[in-house]
């Protein structure tokens, strides 16, 4: 079982939407001879993008998973989202993975989705490789992409192979550690060859520079290397894996993808140098408290552990649970502990996802990437593990929410059957957010941008037969006063018998922003009854909720009840709370009543050449920018802006900057609205009460 673990990689596939992930996946299953035609995503004949959403629009929406053997090894290949809509599940399945690829487009070189992934990979510790594809295409660039890369990228890449030829005439590869050219035919087969003799001084060059590099990550071959011994291709080899599982090194291949140059050699590199999961070693896990650290090696006689990353939810099939394995090993069915839930899970089937197809298997050892159905409790991001060792995993939180809807059923009385169907969506998507406002009394369906969204819609009719309208939602603006005020609110009625009578004085002045709200009872001599003085505030808390201007809640202030009168017989709590509720009211409209929304602090991070048209946009967004940084070629804006300004900002972003611009927005104050635009506001809200 141990041969088994050396013998295994886990490789995520990362970069910007565009880059030829999915193409690369397909003929890599292509030569390891899974299938027997080469899929092309443009066809939508891909074995890795099979979701009719997907095919709809050419892009991958959820990770993909297969398996292929490779020189006696077997590769798992994680095949990721690139579109910074579904990128939150890009995040979530890279933890599965033991090393990355990152693919780098020869002719747009580094995007800024392909930078997140590498900052995701540094998170989780990740060794990288670098696959420049696309050399085939007019306009591409080896050293442009490959300067690129080094510009944004640390550790440093460093060259392992160079391109023959270039755009149409590109044909081949020269590989710096085997010193060999390898040149490829229509159908992809390589056959070995002398380097050209008219790249042998360049050739000659990059040699020593990647010698001199793979040196550098060990200390005794930099020596020798120094004193200028000459070091053999195994050590330079097995210096090469040192520095990479290390991170210390960043090794850049080439190829195309579509034409199938190169892909046999960056698999046969994936097999000499990239880590199986002994090679990774230990994983950190905690007590099931989640206090004390525990580490877990990767054996296949320790006690089970494993950890639930993806969760696909389909009506027919039910729940489908995949996870990696850390340690020990699983049977074909049996029981086994979810932590986070603190509950037994049987399962009766051990799947492999293989495309959109899952293929039986009799057991799973550390490393391997599995599957079970029909889970009763486990869900995204559960611990499940042997009852008797419990461990607990800590894993990475989905990306947050940059867009909402207000969602409205098409056929009157579906609600419950929207917010049925839309639970088990969530399920399977952790960075869709489903709530009910109650105070807009709306369904939000909130994700990371427009698209995430319409995805999101599209499921619900195909998969539950359930169809919505999408809406802008209503923004929860505030009203506070800005004037100290002291007035009487008197509630005073005849009636057959027991009349009715309140009394009281309060004094409404504004409090700092966020300090809510305050209750003082400053009554002296009983002039109100104890008993009486709660039912004040009650009357004066609902009526804060509605507000004297427009109905938004009033928020910030401190109302303080100072004197008042009451009867014996027909004083109540009923007549203080009606008495407290019209000193709200009269104390408000006249404390000079202002409207305040919510705003969001906001990182934008751009491309150098869009920063003025985004800065004049958050200009026009009524935006203040708090500051700037760099980050390699990118700009990264800070900003606070109206939430009813960045209602539609994820798709606006978007087509300003070519979908090369990311943001995140966090809520962070409550301001005063303009006059301008609060009238607006208010006369808006009176229209629709009519």
């Amino acid at each position: 079982m141990t041969e088994m673990v050396e013998k295994l990689r886990n490789i995520a596939l990362i970069a910007h939407g565009g880059a030829g992930k999915t193409s690369l996946a397909e003929v890599m299953l292509f030569d390891a001879g899974v299938t027997n035609r080469l899929g092309r995503v443009e066809d939508g004949t891909a074995a890795m993008d099979f979701e009719p959403e997907e095919l709809k629009r050419n892009i991958s929406i959820s990770t993909a998973f297969h398996q292929f053997p490779w020189k006696k090894n077997t590769i798992n290949i994680i095949d990721t989202p690139g579109d910074q809509n579904f990128f939150s599940d890009t995040r979530t399945c890279m933890q599965a993975a033991d090393s990355v690829i990152v693919l780098v487009d020869a002719v747009d070189g580094v995007k800024v989705q392909t930078e997140l992934g590498w900052d995701f990979a540094e998170e989780f510790g990740l060794p990288c490789t670098i696959f420049i594809n696309k050399l085939d295409r007019e306009r591409a660039d080896f050293f442009r992409a490959f300067n690129d890369a080094v510009e944004i990228f640390h550790p440093k890449p460093i060259i392992i192979q160079l391109p023959i030829g270039k755009e149409d005439k590109f044909n081949g590869v020269v590989d710096l550690l085997a010193m060999k050219a390898f040149i490829y035919d229509e159908n992809g087969k390589a056959k070995a060859m002398e380097i050209p003799a008219d790249m042998a001084e360049q050739v000659e060059s990059a040699r020593e520079n990647l010698i001199e590099n793979i040196a550098e990550a060990d200390d005794e071959l930099l020596e020798r290397y120094l004193e200028g011994e000459s070091l053999s291709d195994d050590e330079i080899m097995a210096a090469l894996k040192k520095g990479t599982l290390k991170r210390a090194l960043v090794p850049v291949l080439c190829g195309s993808a579509t034409k199938n140059i190169g892909i046999n050699l960056l698999q046969d590199f994936i097999v000499q140098c990239l880590p199986s999961p002994l090679d990774r070693g230990p994983w950190k896990a905690y007590d099931p408290k989640g206090e004390t650290e525990i580490e877990l090696t990767p054996d296949p006689d320790a006690p089970f552990a494993a950890f639930i990353f993806k969760t696909v939810a389909d009506p027919y099939a039910g729940r489908l649970s995949i996870f990696r394995i850390v340690s020990g090993t699983l049977g074909s069915d049996g029981t086994f502990f979810n932590t986070n839930k603190d509950t037994r899970e049987r399962f009766t089937q051990l799947l492999r996802i293989t495309g959109k197809e899952q293929k039986t298997v009799e057991g799973a050892g550390p490393g391997d990437i599995v599957a079970v159905s029909k889970l009763k409790e486990s869900t995204t991001g559960d611990t499940l593990c042997d009852e008797k060792n419990k461990v607990r995993f800590t894993l990475a939180d989905p990306l947050p929410s940059l867009i909402s809807f207000a969602l409205v059923p098409k056929s009157k009385g579906d609600e419950d059957k929207v917010f049925t169907s839309l639970q088990k969506l969530l399920e399977e998507d952790t960075a869709l957010k489903v709530d009910r406002n109650s105070e807009t009394k709306e369904i939000l369906i909130s994700g990371l941008g427009n698209i995430h969204i319409e995805v999101t819609v599209e499921k619900l009719k195909r998969k539950y037969n359930v169809e919505v309208e999408l809406n802008v939602p209503k923004v929860p603006y505030r009203e506070t006063i800005r004037k100290k005020v002291r007035v009487q609110g008197k509630h005073k009625k005849q009636t057959g018998g027991h009349g009715q009578y309140g009394d009281c004085w309060i004094q409404l002045e504004p409090l700092p922003r966020g300090q809510g709200f305050e209750f003082v009872d400053a009554i002296v001599g009983g002039v109100i009854p104890k008993g009486y003085i709660p039912a004040v505030e009650k009357g004066i808390v609902e009526s804060c909720q509605k507000g004297v201007m427009a109905g938004f809640p009033c928020i910030d202030f401190r109302a303080t009840v100072d004197d008042g009168s009451y009867h014996a017989v027909d004083s109540s709590e009923m007549a203080f709370k009606v008495a407290g509720s019209l000193a709200f009211k009269k104390a408000a409209t006249q404390a000079e009543p202002v409207l305040l929304e919510p705003i969001m602090a906001v990182n934008i991070t751009i491309p150098d050449e869009y920063m003025g048209d985004v800065m004049g946009d958050l200009n026009g967004r009524r935006g203040r920018v708090l500051g700037m940084d760099n980050k390699g070629k990118n700009q990264i804006i800070n900003a606070s802006v109206p939430m009813s300004e960045m209602l539609t900002y994820a798709p606006d972003l978007r087509s300003m900057t070519g979908g090369r611009g990311i943001f995140s927005m966090d809520f962070s104050h409550y301001d005063e609205v303009p006059v301008q635009v609060a009238q607006k506001i208010i006369e808006a809200v009176n229209k629709a009460k009519e």
